[in-house]
Parts: C-alpha cells; sequence; structure tokens
C-alpha cells in the first residue's frame, strides 16, 4: 500500500475514533445532568403537595412516566408495585410521575393499588422526558438514577418481568 494511502487511512480511522470518544463523552455528560434535573425537579402528589425528587435522593430511584389513558401502562404498575414492595427494605424507591390530570389518575388509583408515591405533573414532564432520553414522548418511559444522582438506564415501553429485574440489580449493585 502507498505510503500516502495509508496515511490517509489511519487518519480517517483516528477521526472516527475521536469523534466515536466525544459522542460517548456528550451522552455521559448529558446522563449524569438529567439525573440532576430529575432530582431538581418538583410536581402535585395526589393531595397537591409540592414534591421535589430529591427528597428520594441519596437512594436508588426507579422514576416512571406514565397516564391513566395509556394501556401498556396500566399493565405495567403491578409490576412495578410490586418491585417497589419487595426492594423496599434495601432502600429502592419507585416514583410515578403522571402525564396526565390528577382526577384522571385518582379515579384510576381507586382501582388500581399502588404503594409507592405518584406525582401529578400533566403536560409539564414531556420536556423532562425529552432531556432524560425520550424525544418522541413515548409512554411509559422510566429511567434508574442512583444515589449519587447519576442517570444509570432509560427504558422506552412497558418493563417485562426479566427487564425489570435486569435494570433493578444494576441500579442495586
Amino acid at each position: 500500500m502507498a505510503p500516502g494511502r495509508r496515511n490517509l487511512i489511519l487518519g480517517a480511522v483516528a477521526l472516527v475514533a475521536a469523534a466515536a470518544g466525544g459522542i460517548a463523552a456528550m451522552s455521559r455528560l448529558r446522563q449524569q445532568s438529567g439525573g440532576n434535573e430529575l432530582l431538581s425537579s418538583s410536581f402535585p402528589d395526589l393531595s397537591g403537595r409540592r414534591r421535589r425528587l430529591s427528597e428520594w435522593g441519596g437512594r436508588p430511584i426507579l422514576c416512571n412516566f406514565w397516564a391513566s389513558w395509556c394501556a401498556p401502562c396500566r399493565e405495567e404498575l403491578p409490576l412495578l408495585d410490586a418491585a417497589a414492595r419487595e426492594n423496599a427494605s434495601i432502600g429502592l424507591q419507585i416514583v410515578g410521575i403522571a402525564i396526565d390530570n390528577a382526577a384522571n389518575v385518582t379515579n384510576y388509583l381507586k382501582s388500581v393499588q399502588i404503594g409507592y408515591p405518584v406525582l401529578i405533573a400533566e403536560s409539564s414532564a414531556i420536556s423532562l422526558m425529552r432531556t432524560l432520553g425520550n424525544p418522541s414522548g413515548v409512554l411509559p418511559f422510566s429511567v434508574t438514577v442512583d444515589g449519587g444522582g447519576r442517570l444509570l438506564q432509560r427504558k422506552l415501553g412497558a418493563y417485562s418481568a426479566q427487564e425489570l429485574r435486569s435494570d433493578l440489580a444494576a441500579l442495586l449493585r
């Protein structure tokens, strides 16, 4: 191979590697800032009291964005509730953020028992979901944040039992 062509190929490889490193660094930075933005967010709970997600800071958190009108969300809620009960003793906190109005959520929760906190965000959390890695606003959408406030996992769509166990295992290490 001619030296000029070899140098051109090596230069292209170096450029691709630098770009990949830059993308990885930006992704890591976005993960960290997304966790901070999530924890600094506040929404009213079912009684109307404003709650900041940082109340649960220092603990591993699974934050689930959902709506009462979303069929996959409704299917996922019992799985999340069981996980919250099973892992509460080791510090896991699950928080639901409803992209819905308080009346709809309150009416829906009369038929479904959820033991973890539910906050009402209406449409105000859509920009937060985008910041966290859900540009299209798909529901359900979940993120896990470790005790240090770092965003670890993003999940578009409903969890299966196996996916939830896997993400929680990584979160609770």
